[in-house]
């Protein structure tokens, strides 16, 4: 099967932003295009952020006083910085890539991939059930990552009905607590919205062979540069092994 006719949108966090994971995905299937519009420190929801005078909200992509996206992760009191680290959610981020699609800046996806959560928080995981509910995700709580995540999916899937849109979970990094977490999103949230909304998941955390036995929390260990975010051999192997999967459903769908 050519596959060369293929575009590609991608949306995740610093582990997928620019050419990493997903481009070897790009390269390795022979993709038409590699639309990726991941940005740093990002979560899948919606959330209000305290500022020295009070608090930033997430805003929409099309607000008229939309303040930008930011990746920023320092400490800071600059107000203007902290509404954009809020605007830094896959929900803005899909409404974004709308938006480049409407104005020609990017082209229709064909693939779709989503690679978020290694930066949520478990305090908002939410109810995967309650985000669930409906035939639409007009009622979803988009401060959750469980109704954040059906919502664009499901957004995704509406704006563009031929594209197979697959789901990748986190990977392990070298601490422990912070994988013990990323099991628990996978279990409430990551599996239950996904077959629900039946699309692929892609489980990178189990299957794409980095291993917090073998990193260092803070250092540089086999395939992650800090614990956390792979080196280049991280990325190939993690795209190794979403172009696998990607490619077998692409093949025999």
């Amino acid at each position: 099967m050519d596959l060369s006719s293929l575009e590609f949108g991608v949306d995740g966090d610093s582990i997928t932003a620019g050419e990493q994971w997903s481009y070897h995905v790009y390269k390795r299937l022979g993709f038409a295009s590699h639309h990726n519009v991941a940005v740093g420190s990002a979560v899948w929801y919606k959330r209000t952020i305290k500022t020295p005078s009070g608090s930033v909200t997430t805003q929409d992509h099309d607000s008229p006083d939309f303040a930008g996206i930011s990746g920023g992760w320092l400490p800071t009191d600059d107000e203007t910085e902290l509404q954009m680290r809020a605007n830094n959610c896959a929900v803005v981020h899909i409404q974004r890539f709308l938006s480049d699609v409407r104005s020609g800046k990017a082209p229709k996806p064909d693939v779709f991939a989503f690679a978020m959560g290694t930066n949520d928080e478990i305090g908002c995981f939410g109810d995967a059930e309650k985000a669930l509910a409906g035939k639409t995700a007009d009622g979803a709580d988009l401060f959750t990552e469980a109704g954040a995540m059906r919502w664009c999916i499901q957004t995704i899937a509406e704006s563009f009905p031929d594209a197979r849109i697959f789901v990748l979970t986190p990977i392990q990094t070298a601490d422990p607590a912070h994988n013990a977490k990323i099991e628990k999103q996978i279990n409430d949230i990551f599996i239950p919205v996904t077959n629900a909304m039946s699309v692929r998941l892609v489980d990178c955390f189990h299957n794409s062979g980095i291993c917090e036995k073998f990193e260092v929390i803070d250092g540089e260990g086999r395939y992650l540069r800090d614990g956390l975010h792979p080196k280049e051999n991280g990325q190939a192997l993690e795209g190794a092994f979403a172009a696998m999967e990607i490619g077998a459903h692409l093949f025999y769908r």
